[in-house]
């Protein structure tokens, strides 16, 4: 379809692939500086808004959601958590973040940044067409690469510029337009999965909680003041129609029983899932005239809150170094682009599989095992040491850091 006659043909200086927050925000990084953008995605902007997602923002992307002018809506309806709860062997413990590091974190879910962004896109003026099909992406071993999509009318469109970001996500179709002989991708599947329900309940405690036990891992989380946000470890091919609300609740409340009584508000169960996850990173992020943001270029597990903070961070580095670029810098400020971003990238991902290997049951663990993992998480709490390092990690590092 390369040679395909096109309806429009519209020039930009960089085109977007992908209008999830990491190609908008980069969008809108661009605007700001005076550099024109067309984004483009599959969906359609109401299926991405209706796809719920989690999020706990760094507090330096919080504020970048405020100081760059998307809005202030996460300082009015997000919620701040100076510290999460760690609770097993039945008891709890509470990792006080400002107190050891000065930071907090906030609740704001990945939905609600993805909506604030497309609004501001639209108040600004920005150019973003959704629900876009048969996309190609074109000559990114040249100066002048192209984008070709199918507009939802039928209508066929190419977009020239001079920079293509992949920001297409997990699935990318960009990621694959590296050579194969000239990538390396590094990898790990979990054999785990988290089972995730959505709950009409009141709030079952003020902050996160993450809970170890025999049993397997559970998080209890927050979306809203009457509806909840809830995973329980669970086999990666667990069927949702095998559980029904009361098994549910019974798996939740084992997982989070202690000696201090605790337990969890319950209530209609409005969606359930499964999630699988993976740890994932290709390199290099950039070939030629394209480069790669986001979970396009890298995934990590959630139980260590860091996939959506590191598309983020992806795009405030690259939007720095495209300015540059196309401004008297030239094509060699794209260099500082993957040793900056990889940096962090390869942080993330060591603090996520920690994470998730300190709090999740290993199938066919053995009691020494289980024992051992008791052990560590006494010492990660136990100590200041540990405690220090699980809150500087799950906070992020700050702009001013080597990362």
């Amino acid at each position: 379809m390369a040679d395909a006659t096109v309806d429009t043909v519209a020039s930009v200086p960089v085109a977007i692939v992908g209008g999830g927050p990491a190609g908008l925000m980069l969008a809108h990084r661009l605007g700001r500086a005076g550099i024109g953008t067309i984004v483009i995605d599959t969906r359609s902007r109401r299926e991405i808004e209706t796809t719920q997602r989690a999020g706990i923002l760094e507090a330096d992307a919080a504020r970048d959601l405020v100081e760059t002018g998307v809005c202030d809506r996460v300082l009015r309806e997000g919620h701040e958590h100076e510290g999460v709860e760690i609770r097993f062997a039945g008891r709890p413990h509470r990792i006080d973040f400002k107190e050891l590091v000065g930071r907090s974190v906030w609740l704001y879910p990945q939905t609600d940044v993805f909506t604030d962004l497309a609004d501001a896109r639209d108040r600004d003026g920005g150019t973003v067409h959704f629900g876009v099909k048969d996309t190609e992406v074109l000559d990114i071993t040249t100066g002048a690469p192209r984008v070709r999509y199918t507009a939802p009318d039928g209508s066929r469109h190419e977009i020239r510029a001079r920079y293509v970001v992949g920001a297409d996500g997990s699935r990318s179709m960009c990621r694959h337009l590296v050579p194969e002989d000239r990538r390396v991708r590094y990898g790990k599947e979990y054999p785990f999965a988290w089972f995730g329900i959505m709950a009409e309940a009141p709030t079952s405690a003020p902050e996160l909680v993450y809970a170890h036990s025999e049993h397997g891992f559970a998080l209890i989380s927050q979306r809203t003041e009457t509806v909840q946000r809830m995973y329980f470890q669970c086999d990666p091919d667990e069927s949702v129609d095998a559980w029904q609300d009361d098994r549910i609740w019974e798996t939740l409340q084992a997982r989070v029983a202690g000696e201090d009584g605790f337990r969890l508000q319950e209530g209609p169960i409005l969606e359930k899932t499964v999630l699988r996850f993976r740890s994932f990173v290709q390199e290099p992020m950039r070939w030629g005239s394209m480069v790669l943001a986001g979970d396009a270029a890298h995934t990590v597990p959630p139980t260590g809150a860091r996939g959506l903070n590191l598309a983020l961070h992806d795009v405030k580095v690259l939007a720095d170094v495209l300015v540059r670029a196309l401004g008297g810098a030239g094509e060699g400020a794209l260099d500082e682009y993957q040793p900056r971003a990889l940096q962090r990238v390869w942080r993330a991902q060591n603090f996520s599989s920690w994470m998730t290997q300190l709090l999740h049951t290993a199938p066919g663990g053995t009691p020494f095992d289980l024992r051992r993992q008791l052990g560590e998480l006494d010492n990660v709490v136990g100590t200041r040491a540990g405690r220090a390092y699980l809150a500087e990690q799950y906070t992020g590092w700050p702009a001013g850091s080597r990362a």
